[in-house]
């Protein structure tokens, strides 16, 4: 199993957070809190279900103040609990919403590297993570 001390995973956690912030539009909340790939999951899995196991496990730990430490523990869950190709990929259905949070040059709005991203994703389920949650 892959654990915390894992290079490996940092690795694996840094490219998947660069890829989730490649070409993200600049939002900002009504407060002006700048807006990160966290608020686009939450959107993208609010719009497709009606509550994701692993944003109600991240938005009930009080510790996390930022939407990057919020994004990350919920990249970590997802790992643990073989969900994060699946949740991606529902997020990436609405092309409508990507062109609202990406801007052209991201890798999520070509179907191919899309398609090629996802498919890596769902090679990572047959791996058992053990993270601190």
């Amino acid at each position: 199993p892959v654990t915390d001390g894992s290079r490996e995973l940092h690795s694996l956690c840094a490219q998947l957070e660069f890829l989730l912030q490649f070409d993200l539009k600049e939002k900002r909340s009504f407060f002006g809190q700048r807006k990160d790939y966290w608020d686009f999951l939450c959107q993208g899995l609010a719009r497709c279900r009606q509550e994701h196991e692993g944003i109600h496990f991240v938005t009930s730990l009080d510790k996390l103040k930022t939407p990057v430490g919020r994004g990350r523990a919920f990249l970590r869950y997802c790992l643990v609990h073989r969900q994060l190709a699946e949740s991606l990929q529902l997020c990436l259905l609405d092309p409508e919403s990507l062109c609202e949070w990406y801007y052209a040059r991201s890798p999520f709005l070509s179907p191919k590297q899309r398609a090629e991203i996802l498919g890596s994703l769902y090679e990572l389920d047959c791996i058992t993570f053990h993270l601190a949650l």
